[in-house]
């Protein structure tokens, strides 16, 4: 699809609001140049996927959004407050689970809101109502190691959802699962993003992924990482997900990014 008409469809829907801004980031590892001087808007109540080669630093600035490591130079805002540290109005799913072995599903996702003082009444009520949603209900008084692979990472989403917060950070979160289970997650993810009103922000390696779970997809080039395009697959998103995998529109832009990151694999 050409970069025309996508632009022409964006330019048909009045512009979101931006609930987290990254403004000139840079990050330096001693004389590794991660990130430099990005820039990029994340639109709230919308899926941005982060996309590119491996080690471009797409983790890196998820991290430095969650507050979890600081920018060399460079701010980030969420909700126009700029990020000094980890805070309540961001949540992490992290690519390998981060379970706590010993605590049940239930007391897992309940973990958050447990650190925050939350009653137990009430951390498990609300616990309880994201186990449903994620589809793990009956495995309330399961342990982790009694789980599957997909079933884990589905009580880590959990748990990311029942703190409320408004930003979801989803560093690879379907990467360590199955085919088929991907594509469920894939559906399931969508309809979290049309039903909780969140602001999520995705890594993964996947072009296909990024464009079937995306409204925005911002192409990272090699380190030191900077922002090569932002794609906004709008005209896809809007015929919804049954058979989009064989639709034109999204073949096309798979190949168009594809196209532009083609040269910078090995």
């Amino acid at each position: 699809m050409s970069q025309i008409s996508l632009a022409s469809r964006q330019a048909a829907k009045p512009a979101a609001e931006i609930a987290v801004r990254t403004r000139d980031v840079s990050k330096n590892y001693g004389s590794v140049e991660a990130l430099k001087k990005l820039s990029l808007d994340f639109p709230r109540g919308q899926l941005t996927s982060l996309l590119g080669p491996s080690g471009c630093g797409k983790t890196t600035l998820l991290k430095i959004i969650a507050g979890l490591i600081p920018p060399t130079s460079g701010e980030v805002e969420v909700n126009g407050k700029t990020v000094t540290g980890p805070g309540p109005d961001r949540a992490f799913v992290f690519q390998d689970f981060a379970l706590l072995p010993w605590a049940t599903v239930l007391r897992n996702v309940a973990f958050g809101l447990e650190l925050r003082g939350v009653a137990q009444s009430e951390r498990e009520d609300i616990a309880a109502k994201y186990i449903r949603d994620v589809g793990l209900a009956g495995f309330e008084t399961s342990y982790p190691h009694q789980l599957s692979g997909g079933m884990r990472q589905r009580v880590g989403l959990a748990r990311a959802l029942s703190v409320d917060a408004e930003v979801l950070l989803m560093d690879e979160p379907f990467s360590a699962v199955d085919e088929q289970t991907r594509r469920k997650f894939q559906e399931d993810l969508l309809t979290l993003v049309a039903n909780e009103n969140k602001t999520f922000i995705f890594v993964t390696h996947s072009i296909e992924e990024a464009v079937y779970v995306s409204d925005q997809i911002a192409i990272l080039l090699p380190r030191p990482s900077r922002v090569s395009e932002v794609i906004r697959p709008t005209g896809i998103r809007e015929k919804g997900t049954e058979n989009i995998r064989r639709d034109p529109e999204y073949l096309d832009t798979v190949d168009r990014i594809w196209a532009s990151l083609r040269s910078y694999v090995e």
